[in-house]
């Protein structure tokens, strides 16, 4: 059973995250995506480790694994009149291209949207930057912790100042980068429902700001509502109380109370009926208001258990939380498991590849692991091949001219 995008094809000229997330999404749908690489370095998150898997002469980066699986790399030099046209072949012949270089990085080369959609007009071209391909930023470089810091998230984020360890912090992972390319995939997908209908390709245009600004989500409109910049206030919610870590006998948990139900339940199952009605504590608003005092004396309740002991309570009562795992935990979580997250993947010889499962479940059409991340270049002759009818000697003649590898 193929997945859902089957014979789409996608020409794949961007690196690092964004981008490459995006393009691997496209992938697990099961769009054919050819990853374009710089001769023998290729992506740079190549370099990025350690970690690396696998032997020292042929180690791939944990980094890149993550984001290039179900891709083949095709290793071309752009900047040669050669490796334009390759380019440029493969255009005509793909529904989607992503890239993610500067505002005007590939009209030099002739491989802008403009000069593309003369060639094919149904093309769906996607370029992902820091700051959009307008505004007084546009020609600024931007990484995902920079524009975590300009686009309010780190405001948001961390302990208050005058608590320890106080001051901004970075999400631990790069969620702009991510949301970018999981906006830039609905993009295109609503691109390609269009041009089902129209036959037109179109231009999509993403910037790493203004995703991070949108994904403020109700901390940005609070602002929006209030005038009022929200404050970091570490792991506790601005709204919710109680929804937060607390220490427990042995750990850390989470306590993430959503309705008064939820608090109701929770209170009797630890002990503590009388907070239910006490009229502080009795509505969220009323909660939110008093927070100091409730967490005060939450948090002497729960430092009496284990957080084993306070999961089971949470469970048996109906109430969200649970323990805050390491990585290592999650991936041995038997829900995890149940649903099949982590995956191998096997390469010729036998030796299995680790990668991480898509979280969409589809009920008639699958997500397909079918490649693991790709060694640079490793199928540039197959793409040569099956794409564009080059013969041996013709391959041979462009990795003469250093044009591919």
């Amino acid at each position: 059973m193929a997945g859902p995008l089957d014979g789409i094809v996608v020409l794949d000229l961007s690196r690092i995250l964004a981008g490459p997330w995006a393009t691997q999404c496209l992938a697990d749908l099961g769009a054919n995506v050819i990853k374009i690489e710089r001769l023998s370095e290729g992506d740079d998150t190549r370099a990025w480790g350690p970690p690396f898997f696998g032997d020292n002469d042929d180690q791939l980066s944990a980094y890149f694994m993550s984001a290039n699986r179900g891709k083949r790399s095709l290793a071309l030099d752009i900047t040669t009149p050669e490796g334009q046209h390759v380019v440029r072949r493969l255009a005509g012949k793909s529904d989607i291209l992503v890239e993610n270089f500067k505002v005007d990085g590939l009209k030099k080369y002739g491989l802008d949207y403009a000069s593309l959609k003369a060639l094919n007009p149904g093309l769906i071209y996607c370029s992902i930057t820091g700051f959009g391909q307008s505004g007084p930023y546009k020609n600024r470089p931007g990484y995902d912790l920079m524009i975590q810091g300009i686009g309010g998230m780190m405001s948001v984020t961390g302990e208050p100042d005058h608590m320890p360890g106080g001051g901004p912090l970075r999400a631990g992972v790069a969620v702009t980068d991510l949301f970018t390319g999981m906006y830039g995939s609905v993009g295109i997908l609503a691109a390609l429902y269009h041009r089902e209908k129209t036959g037109e390709g179109q231009y999509i245009d993403m910037g790493l700001l203004d995703t991070q600004v949108a994904v403020l989500a109700n901390q940005g409109m609070s602002y929006l509502v209030s005038g009022k910049s929200p404050e970091r206030q570490g792991n506790s919610h601005p709204s919710i109380v109680p929804y937060q870590s607390f220490a427990t006998k042995d750990g850390h948990m989470i306590l993430a109370v959503g309705n008064d139900g939820q608090f109701d339940r929770f209170c009797r199952a630890a002990g503590l009926p009388e907070l239910v009605s006490d009229e502080r504590f009795s509505t969220n608003p009323a909660r939110v208001k008093n927070r100091a005092a409730l967490i005060d004396i939450l948090a002497i309740a729960v430092r009496q258990k284990t957080t084993q002991e306070w999961t089971a309570i949470l469970e048996a009562a109906n109430v969200p939380g649970g323990p805050i795992n390491s990585i290592e935990d999650v991936y041995a979580d038997v829900q995890v498991q149940a649903r099949g997250i982590q995956k191998t993947i096997e390469v010729p010889g036998g030796e299995t590849v680790p990668v991480v499962a898509n979280p969409i479940h589809f009920s008639e059409t699958k997500t397909v692991y079918n490649r693991p991340p790709p060694r640079v270049g490793e199928h540039t002759d197959e793409v040569l091949q099956e794409m564009l009818d080059l013969n041996a000697d013709e391959i041979a003649a462009l990795k003469g001219a250093k044009a591919a590898g």
